[in-house]
Order: structure tokens, then C-alpha cells, then sequence
């Protein structure tokens, strides 16, 4: 399928589900063609983290991570 670029504006979500179903679409300004919008080849789907479920380990912090700054410190994080 070939389009033109304001229709494709206007109709974006109808050429994309042209594309998930397999079509190419050919996206035209004017005489010229300026880009092609084609179906993704995946193997499988992205398998996200169910809602809770740990992904990493958890943080630790130390004692250190919550001292105050001195003068040294404030002016290598440029705060001074």
C-alpha cells in the first residue's frame, strides 16, 4: 500500500493495523518516497515481570550513604 504523508497523519492508526497484519506501507511526499513502514519479524514475544515481582536484588545501604557532605565533598559536586 502506498499513502501519502497527511493521510498518514490523519489514518496513523489504521496503517498500523494494516502493517500488524503483514502489509508494507509506502509513505509518499508527493512524487517522492520518503519512508517504508513494515511489519516486525519477532520470534517471541517481550516477556515482562508480572506486578511485584522482584527483577534485580535488593539495594543496600550503608551507613556512609546518608553522611553529611563536608566542605570537600560539596565543592567536587559542584554545590559550593
Amino acid at each position: 500500500m502506498e499513502a501519502t504523508l497527511d493521510y498518514a497523519e490523519a489514518h496513523f492508526s489504521q496503517l498500523l493495523q494494516r502493517v500488524a497484519l503483514g502489509e508494507e506501507v509506502l509513505l509518499r511526499q508527493g512524487t517522492l518516497a520518503v519512508a517504508r513502514i513494515v511489519p516486525v519479524k519477532s520470534s517471541s514475544p517481550l516477556k515482562r515481570p508480572r506486578v511485584g515481582e522482584r527483577t534485580s536484588s535488593p539495594v543496600r545501604w550503608d551507613k556512609e550513604s546518608f553522611a553529611a557532605l563536608d566542605e570537600a565533598g560539596m565543592r567536587e559536586l559542584g554545590l559550593l
